[in-house]
């Protein structure tokens, strides 16, 4: 029986590749014409091994998901490295480069693109001759920071003082951007926390890191002049920037590496999350370990060996886990020792033998998180590093949220699978991206001009705008820096949150999201004493002799369209579900 001929992969992207196994199953006569020559009518086949893939498929030409745009970055990133390595002049060696943000392990949702840019399209800034974007033209295209941090060695050079090391680490930005411009030509802009470089039509946000920093930033001199040592957001803040997040980044890019799928899992995952307004509970590094879970403790079944499968499982993970009775255990790099047993699983068809870890680390993990239950976070993800704490789930999500999460996911899953199963459903997988509204108490509408990630909507938009961006490759080096991490839509949300978040939550879609969905808290709306202290955004009811005073919601909303002139387009009050 004739087969299909291996087709040729020069051209293919990992999307089209992954479909090429459908195609090796049947015959070539029926590839190319089941009616006729097998008497398979046509809609009898249906392949759905990758109808998930679409929402994060990006380009044009050949349909991607992100893996060829993912590889570019990396490469780049490995260029930039090596020269930050072989530079000299420094005062200080440099002991480590490491990647600190997802496109590095091959995790971000829609990876960074080069980009040519347009310079009609801006403004240049006198001083400096950077691009700004000009006020009549929509939002330029995000141009997203890659975070990379550069160790210096230890010295006695370095100050004991927190302002002071602080200045040094400005100092090395200064000559790091001197040297890569003279070096490379690279366009680089040092600040006081790190250092942009403009490469290959990337930017790379380089941060100069010291490993006694977060120690110094744990001591202080009490009033006796004793010296005390005591812990601290800002440190911690620290510790997770400079170390943690690069080691997890180091950890699933080998991950991926050994599981060439595990970057769209992560990606499909993300790209549910941020459609169904998750992304602030479930964070970028969270997903990510919830996924890394699925291929390094498969058992009963298999690691994913496509991004659905994995999708689906990362799904049926989120929503039948026992997160209340149970640390889930992420065994990165297998770190975690212990023997191993066989266990068996019955199905009215097969008997599954498996491997089952009773891992003396897991025992200790287990017992640990059961004494300390209570003040430990809802969602516990326990590493090798980290057994104890749950540091990625410490700030989010709460209770209330993550039995949403475990809602929502399950209902997705029951969703999908039908889609999946029954030929005669309306195939739009988009339906599990689309989050109900409903049960929101005000939607601000967003003028799609000025979101500039509008074309990662998981309904793409009918009209486009050009973004000051050319096609074509970019160049290598040299030029005019554009704004970078500008996004008014992220930033109108940080500027709600500090001046309303204790009244209300706010959620957005950060893909290309157009509407932000508000949710009063119903503890802020209890009527309380009048204070003079207490007065913003507040009204005055007088009842007998009693001064209370209560949100002032008309007030409220008219600062959302000040705060937002430009940005929002409407505001839709859902009135009807709210009344004080």
């Amino acid at each position: 029986m004739q087969r299909t001929k291996l087709p040729t992969c020069s051209k293919q992207s990992h999307t089209e590749l992954r479909l090429l196994p459908v195609r090796f199953m049947l015959p070539v006569n029926v590839v190319n014409d089941p009616s006729v020559h097998a008497d398979i009518p046509e809609s009898s086949l249906r392949n759905v091994g990758a109808m998930v893939d679409d929402v994060i498929k990006t380009g044009s030409e050949v349909p991607s998901t992100g893996e060829e745009e993912s590889l570019v970055v990396v490469q780049s990133y490995d260029d930039l490295s090596r020269k930050l390595w072989q530079l000299e002049g420094l005062p200080l060696s440099i002991t480590a480069v490491q990647g600190a943000h997802p496109a590095l392990r091959y995790t971000q949702v829609f990876p960074p693109r080069p980009m040519k840019l347009d310079y009609s399209f801006f403004d240049r800034e006198t001083t400096s001759k950077s691009l700004v974007p000009k006020e009549s033209k929509p939002c330029p295209a995000y141009i997203t920071p890659i975070t990379v941090i550069c160790h210096m060695e230890g010295s006695g050079k370095w100050p004991h003082d927190r302002l002071a090391i602080r200045h040094i680490r400005a100092a090395f930005h200064i000559r790091l951007g001197e040297l890569l411009k003279k070096h490379h030509n690279y366009t680089c802009r040092p600040c006081p926390t790190h250092m942009d470089v403009w490469k290959d039509g990337l930017v790379f946000r380089v941060q100069v890191a010291y490993h006694r920093e977060p120690q110094v930033l744990r001591e202080s001199v009490n009033a006796e002049g004793m010296l005390v040592v005591r812990d601290n957001e800002e440190a911690q803040a620290l510790e997770m920037a400079t170390i943690h997040k690069p080691l997890l980044t180091s950890t699933l890019h080998g991950l991926q590496q050994q599981h060439p799928c595990f970057g769209t899992v992560c990606r499909l995952a993300k790209r549910w999350l941020g459609a169904q307004l998750f992304s602030e509970d479930i964070t970028e590094d969270t997903a990510d370990l919830l996924v890394a879970s699925l291929f390094l403790q498969p058992a009963p079944f298999t690691p994913p060996g496509s991004p659905q499968v994995g999708f689906l499982r990362f799904l049926h993970l989120l929503s039948s886990f026992d997160w209340r009775n149970n640390p889930l255990v992420v065994n990165l790099n297998n770190q975690l020792a212990g023997k191993h047993s066989l266990s068996h699983t019955h199905t009215h068809t097969h008997t599954h033998t498996h491997t089952v870890s009773l891992s003396a680390d897991y025992t200790e993990i287990k017992n640990d998180f059961m004494a300390s239950r209570e003040s430990l976070p809802v969602m516990f993800i326990a590493t090798p590093k980290d057994k104890k704490l749950s540091m990625w789930t410490k700030r989010a999500p709460n209770v209330q949220m993550l039995q949403r999460v475990v809602m929502v996911a399950a209902e997705s899953l029951k969703v999908l699978e039908h889609q999946l199963m029954d030929g005669s459903q309306i195939q739009d997988v988009r339906v599990v991206m689309r989050p109900p509204l409903d049960a929101y108490d005000v939607l601000i509408h967003l003028n799609p001009k000025q979101v500039p990630l509008l074309a990662q909507a998981v309904d793409p938009p009918t009209v486009t705008f050009t973004r000051g961006v050319k096609t074509g490759s970019a160049a290598q080096s040299g030029g005019a820096l554009p704004v970078i991490d500008y996004n008014p839509v992220s930033l109108y949300l940080a500027e709600l949150r500090e001046a309303f978040g204790d009244l209300a939550l706010f959620f957005c879609d950060p893909y290309g999201g157009t509407v932000i969905a508000v949710l009063w808290k119903p503890k802020a709306f209890i009527p309380a004493p009048f204070k003079t202290s207490q007065m913003s955004a507040r009204s005055v009811e007088v009842a007998g002799e009693k001064v209370n005073t209560v949100p002032n919601v008309e007030a409220i909303l008219e600062d959302f369209r000040v705060m937002g002139k430009g940005l929002v387009k409407s505001l839709e009050a859902r009135t009807e579900k709210w009344s004080f």
